[in-house]
């Protein structure tokens, strides 16, 4: 199945569909402000029939897409006062941060070998508006085979993961087609000196510029 999922409004009308998807365990495949993404619902079933979907190695944690940071303290994440001043600065924005906490929350597959969970507030106001509406996050990973470039919209989604599409397994959202965008820059927020993991679409300049000492 497509839905299409460029505005708000669209998310309204997804929303239903999108929800008895993922408690049925169902894997997405949707925009955001950086690439095509995949995800699912941030549940153990759920993380493992993403990760053979995508070929991932073991042990390599998925991101959570939140719609506020609100949303990210509800399920137990920390937020150092660099984490905080890094998401009063950029978020909604391509700013992934790596924080401790969600214990009993979230599952443990998402957590990093420094035993973070890495995190955005999305700032693509369609996903935004869909991860309101389902009241939870939603696991996220950028949609391709690894090795290769992320689908650049939904159809080549669609044909790079034709046989979960077909089965009914993957839901696609239809975004459009993305332009070349860099990757969301990611800052390890579990120490009290934030550490750069990888510099992308924010560089660690502006980051500097903007929080000064607190950034990595």
């Amino acid at each position: 199945m497509m839905l299409a999922l460029k505005t708000p409004a669209q998310a309204d009308t997804a929303a239903p569909a999108v929800a008895a998807h993922l408690a049925r365990h169902g894997l997405l495949g949707y925009p955001t402000e950086t690439v095509y993404g995949l995800g699912c619902a941030a549940e153990s079933e759920s993380l493992t029939r993403l990760a053979v979907l995508k070929g991932r190695q073991p042990g390599k944690p998925f991101l959570l897409l939140v719609s506020s940071r609100a949303m990210a303290e509800a399920a137990g994440l920390v937020f150092t006062p660099a984490a905080h001043a890094l998401a009063e600065a950029f978020w909604p924005g391509p700013l992934t941060l790596v924080l401790s906490g969600g214990e009993g929350k979230l599952p443990d597959a998402l957590r990093g070998p420094e035993g973070g969970i890495a995190v955005r507030h999305t700032s693509h106001r369609a996903v935004a508006r869909l991860i309101e509406l389902l009241q939870h996050p939603l696991t996220s990973t950028s949609a391709n085979i690894p090795g290769q470039a992320p689908a650049p919209g939904a159809e080549q989604l669609v044909t790079l993961f034709k046989k979960a599409y077909d089965a009914g397994e993957l839901l696609v959202l239809d975004g459009g087609t993305l332009g070349n965008v860099p990757p969301s820059t990611i800052v390890d927020c579990t120490r009290p000196q934030a550490a750069l993991i990888r510099e992308g679409a924010l560089p660690r300049g502006e980051l500097r510029m903007r929080v000064g000492r607190l950034a990595p």
